[in-house]
């Protein structure tokens, strides 16, 4: 980062030459200015510069490997969203064209408050569903993580005040609480204490916890004696405890829990999902039912598609994920090389998921589908014809009625929570071929059967939406976990049970 310094000289007169008594030396002392002037222009941009510079080199050596962590995708949206803002404003007291005017063009591609929000959003999602406390988030210390990244008590406080803002004071808690512990064990901070003590305190105040409301508002008035909320609400909170004990009929309360506030000091607030429970234990790898029996009922095989003369040299590798429903994954499905361009093709191409409104019938974002997605045609290039052949070659059944190839990329906090692929009737089946490891997180799940399956790059996992009799087979909501280290790369074929009467002969009764 440069600033341009404009040196102006003059002709001096004989006239104000005569005026003055030490040229030399009033020189030599213009210089000690001007080099003074450049030295602190330095230091107010040095630190930017070189941290700017340490993270970009490693984003730069690594993308998609450094966004794999969800701290520095969190970071990343912040950064761009705010803190070049910042820097932005500081130039601007003493304007540089030329990096100014690089600012607005590349302004037009920063994340805004949206996509930081978002950002935020995916971490607190990543910390309920993998039970990690605030701690595990702000020093980096998740499972899989390439690189180290961690949270400042400055960035606590924005994830805080984020949830606070939306009513979320279980989350505001968690966070608030880190900051403070971060600064309490010495970290500077822009963050004055007594906004992180007023912010905390009536969180802590909404979660139903009264003598621990009260003693952080105890510390906030001590160390901001004149603070315009303190008083007030120490007042109105001891009220409340004089009123809650009066009704129990005792004296004198019970001391403040000394403690510090971890992830299960309050209970999380239940939503919408009733399976929310069963479900993000599946995503951890606990509660899974695969018993002895049902493990003996699963086998392994090649699969030669009845005798498919594109099968018969090299058959495929097909193995039991699951005995009832028949859950089965293929080996060897997709080659790096076939993944690597069906990425390519997909990436431009790519826009946030999204889902169709019951009430209105037309397609929107949702908070419960995070991911982008794009859909590949034949025509796009032949490999999306070989694999549309491959998956009607190994499934036995006609893609001439299917969907088009969906490509869809869950980033960090990506996810699909549990639902169902027949809310049109005819959807028959799923295959769904993963182009990527994930380092953490990421698996697909089923509540009602307790069954996971973490991704495997190159394999593909199958299974039937629908019964013989056309009935939906409701055993099959299923979700797609968040993705807490990596990013999951997925390929997605709906095959229709329209084409199929003669590859899979209807039936009565409701069997698989």
């Amino acid at each position: 980062i440069c600033r341009w310094i404009v040196l102006e000289y003059y002709v001096i007169s004989d006239a104000v030459k005569g005026q003055m008594t030490d040229p030399e030396r009033e020189e030599r002392e213009l210089v000690q200015s001007l080099k003074e002037y450049i030295e602190a222009e330095e230091l107010k941009l040095e630190s930017w510069a070189n941290k700017l510079d340490m993270l970009t080199r490693a984003s730069t050596s690594d993308p998609e490997g450094f966004l794999a962590h969800p701290v520095n995708a969190y970071k990343l949206m912040k950064r761009l969203n705010t803190e070049w803002s910042e820097l932005e404003s500081l130039v601007l007291q003493d304007p540089s064209d030329g990096f100014i005017s690089n600012m607005s063009v590349h302004r037009q591609y920063f994340p805004d408050e949206e996509d930081e929000k978002g950002a935020a959003k995916a971490l607190m999602r990543l910390q309920d569903t993998y039970k990690l406390d605030s701690e595990s988030f702000s020093k980096g210390k998740l499972p899989g993580v390439r690189y180290n990244a961690q949270l400042t008590v400055d960035d606590c406080f924005d994830m805080g005040k984020l949830a606070y803002n939306e009513n979320d004071y279980y989350h505001s808690v968690l966070w608030m609480q880190q900051a403070l512990r971060q600064m309490d064990s010495g970290e500077d901070a822009k963050t004055p204490k007594a906004d992180i003590l007023d912010y905390l305190s009536y969180s802590v105040y909404q979660m139903g916890d009264l003598s621990r409301a009260i003693e952080l508002t105890r510390r906030l008035v001590a160390i901001d004696p004149s603070h315009q909320r303190a008083g007030g609400n120490l007042h109105y909170f001891e009220r409340l405890l004089s009123k809650e004990l009066r009704d129990l009929g005792r004296s004198q309360q019970e001391p403040a829990d000394e403690r510090p506030i971890q992830l299960d000091t309050y209970e999380r607030p239940k939503d919408y999902l009733p399976e929310r429970e069963v479900y993000e234990a599946l995503c951890r790898g606990e509660g899974v039912k695969m018993t002895s029996k049902r493990r003996s009922r699963l086998l392994c095989r090649y699969q030669d598609g009845n005798r498919n003369p594109r099968l018969l040299l090299k058959p495929m590798k097909e193995e039991d994920e699951w005995d009832s429903p028949h859950i089965v994954r293929f080996l060897e499905a997709l080659s790096d090389e076939e993944i690597k361009k069906i990425k390519e093709l997909a990436k431009p191409k790519l826009s946030r998921a999204t889902v169709r409104d019951p009430n209105t019938g037309v397609l929107t974002v949702a908070h419960y589908r995070v991911s982008k997605s794009a859909w590949l045609e034949e025509e796009d290039d032949p490999v999306i014809a070989r694999v549309n052949q491959r998956i009607e070659d190994v499934t036995g059944l006609s893609v001439n009625t299917a969907e088009l190839l969906q490509v869809a990329n869950y980033g960090v906090g990506g996810q699909y929570e549990p639902h169902y692929d027949f809310s049109r009737l005819d959807v028959e089946n799923l295959s769904s071929l993963q182009m990527s490891d994930v380092e953490a997180g990421g698996a697909t799940v089923f509540p009602d059967f307790g069954a996971a399956f973490w991704p495997r790059k190159g394999t593909a996992v199958f299974w039937y939406n629908l019964f013989k009799s056309g009935e939906g087979d409701y055993r099959t909501r299923h979700a797609a976990c968040p993705v807490l280290v990596g990013s999951k790369w997925v390929s997605n074929k709906w095959i229709h049970e329209r084409g199929q009467e003669f590859r899979r002969p209807c039936g009565l009764t409701e069997e698989d």
